[in-house]
C-alpha cells in the first residue's frame, strides 16, 4: 500500500499532481510543490468547489482581494468555485504536500 508521504527524487524539480480517486462530481489529488508558486499576475478559477490540507510543509496563499493565508502542516480550507487565488509560495525542505478534494459541496 503506497503512503500518502512517499516522495520520488523526480519530485523536487516538477510540481505533481496525482489522483487518487474521482467519481461524480468528486476528485482526490495529492499535490507534491517544491517552492513551486502561480506565475505572477494568474489566479486559479476553478469550476469545482476545493477542500485542501497541508499535510507537510509550509505554504502561502493569496486572494484576489489581498487576502493572504499562511498554511503550516496540518492547516485546511476550503476554496469556493470561482474564488480567484494563487500560490505565493511552498517549502521546498520539507517538501509542501497537499491533500485536495474538487466538487461541488454545499456550504
Amino acid at each position: 500500500m503506497p503512503s500518502i508521504y512517499e516522495l520520488s527524487q523526480e519530485v523536487f524539480q516538477l510540481e505533481k499532481f496525482e489522483q487518487i480517486v474521482s467519481g461524480n462530481n468528486i476528485q482526490i489529488e495529492r499535490i507534491i510543490s517544491t517552492g513551486q508558486t502561480t506565475p505572477s499576475g494568474q489566479w486559479y478559477d476553478q469550476e469545482l468547489d476545493e477542500w485542501v490540507i497541508l499535510l507537510q510543509g509550509e505554504a502561502e496563499l493569496s486572494y484576489a482581494d489581498d487576502t493572504k493565508i499562511i498554511l503550516k502542516a496540518g492547516d485546511y480550507l476550503f476554496i469556493p468555485a470561482h474564488t480567484k487565488h494563487s500560490v505565493e509560495y511552498t517549502s521546498i525542505e520539507p517538501a509542501c504536500i497537499w491533500l485536495a478534494v474538487h466538487g461541488q459541496f454545499s456550504p
